[in-house]
């Protein structure tokens, strides 16, 4: 079962090119944990510390707006998720819920601080990476944002526009350039 575990996680993009016996390590570490159909890894606004493997099951990322709950994804084996509150330890900032039964490894920033003391080059390509998935996931958010609403959208639906944030036009010269 460690075996596949180990492919399961050089499959994914926040393991990609971590060393085999350092993944050993860090399964070692890290617990696995089951959930059932419509019951929740975490809520909204959880306090956070961990990410979480998704080795089997189908999760649903949630996120209440307005007293709605709203759909932001469905994620699959081989996915990963809460990697946010690893890099910042703040809050959740979307629920997950079992569509299916789940099982899944929970890797804690404190499991990563234990690999970080024993190699640090493979902690630190971690991170990379997991920034990069959190980047992407933000690439891929900002897409459907605008496809969504188009480019005037977030002038006609938010009360802020990038006027606001320019000083009055009494105040600036035609180059920009405050007046005195």
């Amino acid at each position: 079962m460690r075996e596949a575990r180990i492919e399961l996680l050089q499959r994914m993009p926040v393991f990609g090119g971590i060393r085999a016996d350092v993944l050993q390590i860090l399964l070692g570490l890290c617990p696995v944990v089951s959930v059932p159909t419509n019951e929740y890894f975490f809520h909204e606004y959880d306090q956070a510390d961990s990410m979480f493997v998704l080795e089997a099951g189908k999760v649903a990322v949630l996120k209440v707006w307005r007293e709605q709950e709203y759909l932001l994804n469905i994620l699959k084996e081989g996915d990963c998720f809460g990697e946010m509150a690893v890099m910042d330890l703040c809050p959740r900032s979307a629920s997950v819920r079992a569509v299916e039964d789940c099982t899944a490894i929970r890797v804690s920033a404190a499991n990563l601080y234990k690999l970080y003391e024993r190699d640090p080059k493979q902690f630190a390509l971690i991170q990379m990476n997991m920034g990069r998935e959190v980047t992407r996931r933000l690439r891929k958010a900002d897409d459907r944002l605008f496809e969504w609403g188009g480019p005037d959208a977030s002038i006609r639906q938010s009360s802020w526009s990038a006027q606001d944030a320019l000083p009055p036009k009494s105040s600036m010269s035609a180059k920009g350039q405050k007046r005195t």
